[in-house]
Parts: structure tokens; C-alpha cells; sequence
């Protein structure tokens, strides 16, 4: 893993994160990893465009939807 470090935080931004971090029972930096980790994860708006483009993409056959409808039929 490779460190991270965040220079000239504001100081009033650095006691909500300290005050968040300590309602939460975590320390600040467990809570700034989660709060990173957690940004990383949601794609972007650019991310999820570019994601539905490329679905939109695939291709498919009339008998694919068909097998897929007579699937879900069977399956009620």
C-alpha cells in the first residue's frame, strides 16, 4: 500500500474530519481511508456514461430475448 499525504487541510475542515472520525469510533486517518476508498469505488458521471455506452453495444439476437422471456416464464 503506498502512503498519502495531505498538505494545508484547513484547519476548520481538519476538526470536522477529526469530530466525524471520533463519532464514528475510528481514528482520522481510518476515517479518511474509508471516506477515500468509498470515492474510488462510485464511478464518476464520465465513468458511468462511458460503462452504459458499451452495454448498449452488446448485441443481441431475437432469439436471445425470446430464450431469456420463455426463462423467466418458466422460472414463475
Amino acid at each position: 500500500m503506498t502512503a498519502l499525504t495531505i498538505r494545508d487541510v484547513p484547519d476548520d475542515a481538519l476538526a470536522t474530519l477529526k469530530a466525524r472520525a471520533a463519532k464514528a469510533g475510528k481514528s482520522l486517518q481510518a476515517y479518511a481511508l474509508d471516506l477515500l476508498v468509498g470515492e474510488a469505488a462510485r464511478p464518476t458521471l464520465a465513468e458511468a456514461a462511458a460503462r452504459a455506452e458499451a452495454e448498449a453495444g452488446a448485441s443481441l439476437s431475437t432469439s436471445d430475448v425470446l430464450a431469456a422471456i420463455d426463462d423467466a416464464r418458466a422460472g414463475r
